[in-house]
């Protein structure tokens, strides 16, 4: 399996995304989905999936809510931070989630919409004090047992078009989209000017068509 970056960067990605968690959620009072959303539309994600060294070890963990937070909200004042002795379940969830997303490959917009952050927090005192490996398989079996619809599908819906509808803006075959949304044929392996054509039309990346964009 392809990781998501060079794990020489695996360490610092831990401690940020920890302390990151840890912070927003007890320091700020953010509530825990509310600010993985805001982590995903900032782009810091985004950073973080590519092992940008700049952001994951050239940031602290409270630098990164800072950015995070300015990019929805201005004069973001600071807290000072509260530091106890023994791990909190967020910043366990930090660790874990970092180690989970490196492991498997995925974007966390794909990890948060199939399992929450505050479902992985929960999952704390059941899995803390087990091997990260347990706990990626139990993340595996989470993300694959829940049933949504395709990227190409929702987005779609989101743009109120109906599939003749984009078929027609598009230029690609009406049967085409119906069978990429029926999962029948895999989008991922879609010729690069379909993915472009559809990506135009409903004002999107071409990345957030593919339900693997990172494989």
């Amino acid at each position: 399996m392809t990781r998501a970056y060079n794990e020489l960067y695996l360490s610092d990605a831990k401690k940020r995304l920890s302390v990151m968690f840890d912070y927003a959620i007890n320091d700020m009072k953010q509530g825990a989905d509310f600010f993985a959303e805001l982590f995903v539309q900032s782009g810091i994600a985004e950073k973080f999936e590519n092992g940008n060294p700049g952001w994951i070890a050239g940031k602290s963990g409270i630098e990164l809510v800072r950015d995070v937070m300015e990019s929805a909200c201005e004069n973001i004042v600071l807290p000072v931070p509260t530091y106890i002795q023994d791990r909190t379940p967020e910043y366990w969830a930090g660790w874990a989630l970092a180690e989970y997303q490196w492991y498997a490959g995925r974007r966390f917009r794909d990890i948060f919409e199939r399992v929450p952050l505050s479902r992985v927090i929960s999952m704390y005192k059941v899995y803390h004090e087990m091997d990260i490996l347990q706990f990626i398989d139990a993340m595996e079996a989470l993300y694959n047992d829940v049933s949504i619809e395709t990227k190409l599908k929702t987005i779609r819906e989101h743009r109120g078009l109906s599939q003749v509808e984009l078929a027609n803006k598009s230029g690609v075959n009406f049967r085409s989209i119906q069978m990429y949304e029926q999962r029948v044929n895999d989008i991922d392996k879609a010729q690069g000017h379909t993915l472009y054509k559809l990506a135009r039309v409903l004002g999107c990346s071409i990345e957030d068509l593919l339900e693997h964009p990172m494989k």
